[in-house]
């Protein structure tokens, strides 16, 4: 199985990259904007809850946000190939609750340094 996260700015050619290994391994490719647009359009109840903030014009806060990631890598076409991440996590609050992402099918374990 094979788990990639990409993270950088935006920019950074994340996406492109990305985009690249899911065709060549055959991967499915997750960005956080489109996990949150579908979930939002499938109108899952986290999505509901994302829309309602995205309408009124608010940031959707990391807990939520981790949600949605998670109901995604659980889906049915996270195969056991295993998954591209692109731009998640975006924030330490993120990264952090992504410790308790996990499925039958995949586990985060983030580790932490800091410098300066």
């Amino acid at each position: 199985m094979l788990n990639l996260i990409f993270l950088g700015p935006p920019g950074a050619g994340k996406g492109t990259q990305a985009h690249r290994l899911s065709v060549r391994f055959g991967l499915p490719q997750f960005s956080t904007g489109d996990i949150l647009r579908k979930a939002v359009a499938d109108g899952t109840p986290l999505g509901k809850q994302a829309k309602g903030l995205m309408d009124a014009g608010k940031l959707v806060p990391d807990d939520l946000v981790n949600g949605i990631v998670e109901e995604a890598v659980q889906a049915p076409l996270v195969t056991k190939k295993g998954f591209l991440l692109d731009g998640f996590p975006r924030t330490v609050a993120q990264a952090t609750g992504g410790r308790s992402i996990s499925s039958s099918r995949c586990r985060f374990r983030w580790r932490f340094s800091s410098s300066g």
